[in-house]
């Protein structure tokens, strides 16, 4: 190829590789917000709320918008809560964003941990490095912690919440039961005899 050829290439190949740089992922059409009232909302409002903040999103098509939301607001309000690593971890883990995800997680373990929280972050690495027995291990280890006696914690109606023991440990059993599907549909996965 002659030099004037090569360099017609070259030039192609940069203003193509320019093009692509200079555009952003476009926005699905169901995930517009007001961006600056979700950034200003307090902690409750959200990420705890599920009529509001990033809750309010449409989840069909939005995740990457959403994590981002949240990685933003998080950054924004100089929050660590562990639970905002999660959260921004799970969404990222549904969009396929795996490596992410993970290193999301690990972030979102507690420093004290009476409930099981850093087994079931544990089960939900393995789950996404794809490391079986370490996902098993996580879970039979949840399975066996002791109950607490003050267990079922109180309601905000001052009643018992519904709430089983161990926490979580649905979650860790329908990762192996789906375990090869994608950790959105593994994450959801039936219980046996669910209609």
């Amino acid at each position: 190829m002659k030099a004037a050829g090569k360099l017609a290439v070259a030039l192609l190949a940069l203003f193509a590789a320019d093009q692509l740089c200079a555009e952003e992922p476009a926005l699905h059409a169901n995930c517009t917000y007001d961006r600056a009232a979700m950034l200003a909302m307090d902690y409750a409002e959200f990420d705890q709320d599920p009529a509001s903040g990033w809750r309010a999103l449409p989840a069909e098509g939005c995740d990457l918008e959403i994590a981002d939301l949240i990685g933003d607001w998080r950054t924004q309000h100089e929050s660590t809560d562990p639970i905002l690593y999660w959260h921004e971890g799970q969404v990222r883990a549904v969009a396929g964003q795996i490596a992410r995800a993970i290193e999301l997680f690990e972030r979102s373990h507690e420093a004290i941990d009476p409930f099981g929280w850093n087994l079931y972050v544990d089960g939900s690495v393995a789950f996404l490095r794809r490391d079986r027995a370490a996902l098993q291990a996580a879970r039979d280890e949840l399975a066996a912690l002791p109950r607490p006696e003050d267990w079922p914690p109180l309601g905000m109606d001052g009643k018992p919440a519904d709430v089983g023991w161990p926490m979580n440990l649905d979650f860790l059993d329908g990762f192996l039961r789906c375990w090869d599907e994608p950790y959105k549909i593994a994450y959801d996965c039936p219980r046996p005899g669910a209609d």
